[in-house]
């Protein structure tokens, strides 16, 4: 493979990977709405769709694999590769957690939590992966230290959501059929938004690692 050729398919990894995450905050946004209106067909959208995702994974996981063994790259290249590859392990189960809000909003009592802003909660995440994202497309170091930061607010969020839940427990009938289920169902629900908001922060510190060669923020 010539050298001109390597850095095409260098380019097009790139590409590829950042199509990928426009897929996954896609599905990710659709999975918040159908969770706000209680969309059923969109919701079973996301759930289904969400092989795509995963066969889009392996084509690029298999391109990762084939740039390394034929071109044997080092230093920046490497670490582009590399770097491209985790990210897209965390865009997967991005995906995946979409997967599971879709699920929960076929089921979920959205009257019980008034105060739980989901929605708002979810948005903020998809705008930490934006953002990684974007830091990676532009080789933006500075940027990926931010998104660190935001993540300590998304934390936050999801501490004040989750003492609500707990709150409203204590003080919720305790004959209510249906209590535990939902209180479980939005515990998972917070839990997974947040996890959402860590793999943004692993976006950020692979970008940090392949920008500048600078683990600071890996984890």
């Amino acid at each position: 493979m010539s050298r001109d050729t390597y850095q095409r398919r260098l380019e097009a990894l790139r590409d590829d990977v950042l199509e990928m995450s426009d897929l996954v905050c896609e599905r990710l946004r659709r999975a918040l709405e159908a969770y706000e209106t209680g969309d059923e067909a969109l919701a079973a959208e996301v759930i289904e769709g969400d092989h795509e995702i995963n066969d889009l994974y392996l084509e690029l996981e298999g391109e990762c694999i084939e740039l390394i063994a034929l071109q044997q790259p080092v230093a920046g290249d490497l670490r582009v590769i590399a770097s491209s590859f985790k990210i897209l392990t965390d865009l997967e189960r991005i995906g995946d957690l979409a997967v599971n809000l879709a699920e929960y909003a076929r089921e979920q009592d959205r009257n019980r939590y008034p105060d739980v802003d989901i929605v708002h909660v979810g948005t903020e995440t998809v705008l930490m992966v934006e953002d990684a994202m974007q830091a990676y497309a532009t080789n933006d170091a500075a940027e990926t230290r931010q998104i660190a930061a935001t993540d300590d607010e998304i934390d936050a969020l999801c501490e004040r959501a989750s003492r609500i839940v707990v709150h409203d427990l204590m003080e919720a009938d305790p004959d209510d059929e249906h209590l535990l289920e939902d209180v479980s169902r939005m515990l998972l629900t917070i839990r997974d938004l947040e996890r959402v908001g860590d793999h943004a922060v692993n976006i950020a510190a692979r970008t940090l690692y392949m920008v500048e060669n600078d683990d600071e923020l890996i984890y």
